[in-house]
């Protein structure tokens, strides 16, 4: 409980459960669900060799006998196109109170055409398992076929979209497609499975919020489909689906699982307003059919994705153009503690945050509705940056792995609590009781709980947890209104920590059979003792330590009373060796026990005090691999004689001149040789958009160009009497497209910015419609040249194949002509093999290396970027720049483009050949894009360009680009250039 986990695993014992999952046959997996009682919580993970058992009942998963409560963090590999920085993140993620990390996988990002794969490189998949492994996380693998996700089809590969199969149903196509991308990742993943010790996959998703043909065969016998594909490829962790709301959709027994029981869970997201209380949905909840801890009531609470922020659109239309740190402030830290606490007393003990970790939308990997950055509004900002937000999930994380009473709670009897809406819930076992309090209202209340001697202040719009008659490690403690966060044995002593906002006064009162002896060792502090109980007040500020030894008990106690600000910078780490506790850096990134040394890894931003707490006989300390000279403390620690340094001084180049420029778009030209493109020559189309009687089909996909822009040359004899020229197309929001008639400018046309309730939509069609100029309405030879930028294909979120509607041009009419148009298109060249299929468009610079580091730009002329011409097409502009960053900082840099909104262009940019986004100048409103070491060489030589689009109404070209510093910090991870 309290302990250190091996040696509470002594005192208490362990209750142990059937069989592996990993055995052979079904009965060696039947399910069975026992009363188990509250016991330790499981080690750390690892890929430790052996084989582990996991079951479930309608409290927890079950874990090698043991309940676990899974505080799991969404983080996507490929928003973060630099493996080295994989780790970075990960470790953040345990240090700051995460045992989990849920990830999708995508299959268009892995295959650029039917029967290809690749899972090297950015793509590793087997490399981030590891290192999710190396990092003490559990994994929720989630790989379709469908993810959502915000990307382009929602994680179909562009090539699925010109197939005859229905999606998301049980057609024997679609089906065998899928077959043959859960056989690639399945040969992955089972290498990876904690029941056989191999690695730390937990659960496995095999669809995403599929609510399409829930009560139809076709629906049933894809999932059932699914379910046997993925066991007969060796799957046998338990299985889930991530449902779209609390609909009760796929619960088990909804379709057939071959006869297996037991290894089904239902899983619903959560995405609330905050603006509105948090929905109670299981032991607070609503009962009938959506009734217990979820709707499934045999199975634990999961919600497979609640929010941890949400998108914001093209134009900032959710955040009112202030971005994702809107999206941060109106879901912050209380908002935190108000959602979260609520799921927790609902019974929510599988609880999976979206994002913790949001990243980058590189490329052309998002879907229409977002644009580049998907921050996301997450814990860990896009430029790996620790906020605010981390707070709340820093305490309860740990506190849900070092007190496992919460893995195993019944609602108890309701209390009133005035001016708060109270949660009570209890341990059947323990007798544990649990508060959640929660201030819905807009002024802070203080008010008592029945059972705990002393007020407690919930702010507005927060919440707070309570215990009382609580087990930590061998003392009880009574009552606390300050929240428990963690305890563990360090050396002599046990140690409990316990938190609260700074400047309040906390009561805390131990259980003790005779009078203890109490020191307070640091802080503003005193102790009463009456009756069996030891009340110890404080204020917080800082780190209160108070030292409690007798009273009936042989091991003493050092209590932290920490405030909030001071909580995160407490570290625990479990090791084979015994716990250790840090206090002081910015990170603890690994600590790791060898004779009489702690090493620690980490990271500073200040400097900063070390102190450390270690098992038993501990004499040194080293800090990233530095031997640290130390003295003991009073409190049982070694602290550091010197402080930690900060990190030091980061200098940015500016990039104010030097560019070098050139125009492109010679495909608008006459005497463009285009005869190597493709020739527009089908008739039919899988796509859900109609070709239009008598035209060929123009749709990109059709022709195997599935990314990026789009070129057409439309050839025909005579232009005579042509009024005007009508070009329909489809793109996903603000798709673009510019026309040009014999080389000469028609115009251009977008797509709008979306509002509140088209936000999601990506089935955009327009018709663009160009006077034909009177000089060119003539017999002879013509061209018709266009671009079009698709914005990438619809999420097809609704099950019904949107994801094949049609990108690029989809007919072409003349008003009072109508010439027979012989039609050539031409997209992106073949995927990148370092940077995948989603790096490159169609851009004639793009399909000459215009964007690679190599290409030698001698010959384009210097030229300003702020340029004051009108000029419908696309400008590449180029220019190197060094980096010098000490070897010993981790630097987070960013891209800052900034001009006059009125001024209609946008900007591909590139960084050393890697697509890094998109910038709509006049749409916005991201103007800051991360670029991640890795692919920006912190110490060399790195090359920007920038391809420019200008619709030719206005003067274009970027009047401020620059570099700016997103955060830093002295320590790290080692960094692969890519």
């Amino acid at each position: 409980m309290g302990l250190s986990r091996r040696t509470f695993s002594a005192l208490a014992g362990t209750t142990a459960l059937g069989l592996a999952l990993g055995g052979s046959g079904a009965a060696a997996c039947a399910y069975a669900a026992p009363t188990v009682p509250t016991g330790p919580a499981p080690a750390p993970p690892a890929a430790d060799g052996r084989r582990h058992t996991i079951e479930f009942d309608r409290y927890s998963l079950l874990v090698d006998g043991s309940r676990l409560v899974v505080w799991s963090g969404e983080l996507h590999p490929f928003r973060l196109p630099s493996p080295s920085l994989w780790r970075d993140v990960l470790q953040k993620m345990r240090a700051h109170g995460y045992n989990a990390v849920s990830i999708y996988v995508s299959w268009n990002y892995h295959s650029p055409a039917a029967g290809s794969y690749d899972f090297t490189g950015v793509r590793d998949l087997d490399l981030f398992l590891t290192m999710a492994a190396e990092t003490g996380l559990y994994v929720i693998l989630r790989p379709g076929p469908y993810i959502n996700a915000e990307i382009d089809a929602g994680g179909y590969p562009g090539w699925l979209t010109v197939t005859k199969g229905t999606a998301r149903t049980s057609d024997p196509t679609y089906l065998s497609y899928v077959d043959e991308w859960f056989t690639q990742v399945d040969a992955i993943a089972a290498r990876h499975q904690y029941t056989d010790g191999a690695g730390t996959i937990l659960l496995y998703q095999i669809e995403n919020e599929y609510n399409a043909y829930v009560d139809q065969p076709a629906g049933r016998d894809y999932m059932a489909h699914l379910y046997a594909k993925v066991r007969a490829d060796g799957i046998d962790v338990p299985l889930f689906h991530n449902d779209n709301g609390r609909n009760g959709y796929w619960t088990p027994g909804s379709f057939d699982t071959g006869g297996e029981q037991g290894r089904w869970l239902y899983g619903f997201d959560g995405y609330p307003s905050p603006s509105q209380p948090p929905p109670d949905w299981g032991n607070f909840g609503i009962g009938g059919a959506k009734g217990g801890a979820t709707a499934s009531p045999d199975t634990p609470g999961f919600v497979p994705e609640f929010g941890g922020g949400w998108f914001d659109p093209w134009g900032g239309v959710e955040f009112k153009g202030k971005g994702y740190a809107e999206s941060r402030r109106t879901r912050d830290a209380a908002y935190e503690r108000r959602f979260y606490l609520t799921n927790l007393a609902n019974g929510i003990t599988l609880h999976n945050v979206y994002m913790t970790y949001g990243g980058t939308s590189w490329g052309w990997l998002p879907a229409p509705c977002v644009y580049t950055s998907y921050d996301y509004g997450a814990a860990i900002d896009e430029a790996r940056q620790p906020t605010a937000k981390l707070i709340p999930m820093h305490q309860l994380g740990h506190l849900l792995q070092y007190v496992p009473d919460f893995a195993k709670l019944d609602r108890a009897a309701d209390v009133t609590v005035t001016g708060l809406k109270a949660y009570h819930l209890s341990n059947p076992d323990t007798g544990a009781q649990v508060y959640v309090l929660r201030n819905d209202g807009t002024k802070a209340v203080t008010s008592t709980v029945p059972g705990i001697d002393a007020p407690v202040t919930v702010p507005a719009k927060d919440a707070r947890l309570l215990a009382a008659g609580i087990q930590l490690g061998r003392r009880k403690v009574r009552y606390s209104n300050a929240q428990p966060m963690l305890a563990l044995t360090a050396g002599r002593q046990e140690i409990v920590v316990l938190t609260g906002p700074t400047d309040e006064k906390t009561v805390t009162a131990l259980e003790c059979e005779g009078e203890p002896t109490v020191s307070v060792l640091d802080g503003d502090a005193t102790s009463t003792y009456a009756d069996g109980l030891l009340r110890i007040e404080a204020q917080l500020g800082g780190l209160t330590r108070v030292s409690v030894s007798g009273g009936g008990v042989a091991t003493p106690l050092l209590l932290l009373l920490a405030d909030d600000e001071t909580s995160l910078r407490l570290w625990p780490y479990d090791t084979p060796s015994g716990s250790v506790l840090a206090y002081g850096p910015a990170l603890v990134r690994t600590a790791t026990v060898t004779g009489v040394t702690v090493a620690l890894t980490g990271d500073t931003v200040e400097d900063a005090e070390l102190e450390v707490w270690g098992p038993r006989g501990f004499l040194e300390v080293t800090w990233n691999d530095n031997d640290l000279t130390t003295a003991a403390a009073p409190s049982g620690s070694l602290r550091a004689t010197q402080p930690l340094p900060g990190v030091g001084p980061v200098a940015l180049p500016s990039l104010a001149d030097g560019w070098r420029k050139k125009a492109e778009n010679p495909e608008a030209a006459l005497a463009f040789d285009d005869s190597a493109w493709k020739t527009a020559d089908r008739t039919t189309s899988f796509s859900t958009t109609p070709v239009p009687a008598g035209q060929p089909v123009l749709f990109a996909d059709d022709y195997g160009f599935h990314y990026g822009d789009v070129w057409y040359r439309g050839h025909f004899a005579d232009a005579s009497g042509a009024q005007s020229v009508s070009l329909a197309y489809s793109t996903g929001t603000q798709g673009l497209l510019l026309a040009w008639l014999d080389g000469q400018p028609l115009g251009a046309h977008r797509m709008p910015v979306p509002d509140k309730t088209s936000v999601r939509q990506g089935s955009w069609t327009a018709t663009a419609e160009f006077a034909v100029p009177q000089a060119l309405r003539t017999s002879g030879p013509h061209l018709l040249s266009v671009l079009v930028r698709r914005m990438q294909h619809d999420m097809d979120g609704k099950s019904t194949d949107t994801h094949k509607a049609a990108r690029g041009l989809t007919a072409v009419t003349f008003k009072e002509a109508s010439p027979k148009v012989s039609w050539r298109l031409q997209g992106e060249a073949a995927a990148d093999p370092v940077r995948g299929p989603l790096n490159n468009g169609g851009l004639y610079g793009e399909r000459n290396g215009w964007h690679l580091p190599e290409f030698g730009d001698g010959d384009w002329a210097l030229g300003d970027l702020a340029t004051t011409e009108k000029r419908q097409g696309v400008t590449w502009y180029r220019r190197g720049f060094k980096l010098a960053v000490d070897s010993g900082i981790d630097a987070s840099i960013g891209l800052i483009l900034n001009d006059d909104v009125a001024r209609a262009y946008r900007v591909q940019i590139f960084l050393n050949g890697w697509n890094m986004g998109q910038y709509i100048n006049d749409v916005g409103p991201q103007h800051t894009f991360v670029l991640p070491n890795g692919i920006l060489r912190t110490r060399g030589s790195n090359t920007l360009a920038l391809a420019v689009i200008s619709d030719g109404t206005t003067a274009s070209g970027p009047a401020e680009v620059g570099l700016t510093l997103l955060g830093s910090a002295a320590g790290g991870v080692p960094v692969t250039t890519l």
